[in-house]
């Protein structure tokens, strides 16, 4: 079986990151790369590491002879981009911005959009028609707090996360400029971060009492990966906490527990997420590593797709590690 698949937004990060697993992937055809600021130009003289492995062009078209369509455009344009266009209801559709991802928003016309963290989702996203795909933060977070918001414990979280510049997208900023993130690093939306909605309602479908997230992120000098730090209080000892991650994740086949410290390059360039926890006194500290274009975005786009469509969820996803 063939994948008839459709991106839109495919000039961007997550776009060139779609691209480049779906050409490497056994049950996937790329239709058509939707970009309006690029129609007419060869996909590799955007994304130039594909030269040599794909000579596609970038189209302004779309067409509804496809299975699965990636919404891969800017926050805000997705829901914009289903006004505008008719896009037929036999279509999946999995969806990287923000747009549907609340409950309050989740629904457009007849579409239910189910919410796409396979650790927490796994049973709605199968055969499911729409996902919104949850945000690079927000999986980081979510997968590090999600065994304990099944038993309960959550309180109060101070968690803080660092990312990469490709966080900030494609189009130049002050901030994601090299001469600006060289040797240098920032706390930005302390404490009002965009993810912090979509963290605090998924995590309470588990718990089902309300606990406080208090989230500061990070500018990093790097390019890609997330960091998270969350720390709350915990009567468990560590070994107990232990098991109930072991528990929770024991048929994950893109979350490991480490006992030993963790850190981005384990990720980086993976589908993977990496937790380590640490606990003194009644302190417990939860690591969290992904890197923010694949497990954070493309990546679990993919797995979500691997599962609508009946598919061992890692297919096209054993990726390497840049380690060194």
């Amino acid at each position: 079986m063939k994948i008839r698949v459709g991106i839109i937004g495919a000039a961007g990060y997550t776009g060139g990151e779609l691209i480049r697993l779906l050409l490497n992937h056994p049950n996937a055809e790329i239709k058509f790369a939707n970009s309006n600021s690029c129609n007419g130009k060869k996909i590799n003289s955007i994304h130039q590491d594909l030269v040599g492995e794909c000579e596609l062009v970038f189209t302004n078209k779309i067409s509804n002879e496809i299975d699965v369509l990636f919404l891969c455009a800017n926050h805000g344009e997705s829901r914009k981009f289903l006004t505008k266009n008719k896009i037929s209801e036999k279509i999946k559709i999995i969806d990287l911005s923000h747009d549907f991802r609340l409950i309050e928003s989740s629904k457009f016309g007849n579409r239910k959009f189910i919410y796409g963290l396979p650790e927490l989702n796994r049973d709605k996203i199968i055969g499911a028609q729409s996902i919104a795909n949850p945000g690079c933060f927000a999986t980081a977070i979510e997968l590090g707090l999600l065994p304990l918001a099944k038993k309960k414990l959550l309180n109060n979280i101070y968690t803080t996360g660092i990312t990469g510049s490709t966080g900030a997208g494609q189009s130049p900023t002050l901030t994601s400029h090299f001469s600006w993130r060289e040797n240098n690093i920032q706390a930005y939306k302390v404490l009002t971060h965009q993810h912090i909605f979509e963290i605090n309602e998924t995590l309470f479908s588990l718990q089902k009492k309300n606990f406080n997230l208090n989230f500061v992120p990070w500018r990093g000098n790097f390019t890609r990966g997330i960091f998270v730090s969350s720390q709350l209080k915990c009567r468990f000892e560590l070994k107990e906490v232990l098991k109930i991650y072991s528990d929770f994740y024991f048929d994950s086949k893109t979350v490991f527990i480490s006992e030993e410290s963790i850190y981005l390059k384990q990720v980086v360039n993976t589908n993977k997420c990496l937790i380590q926890i640490e606990k003194i006194g009644d302190n417990l500290v939860v690591h969290s590593v992904i890197d923010n274009l694949l497990k954070g975005a493309s990546g679990q786009a993919i797995q979500n797709m691997n599962l609508i469509f009946g598919l061992n969820e890692t297919v096209g996803l054993k990726l390497k590690p840049s380690s060194f």
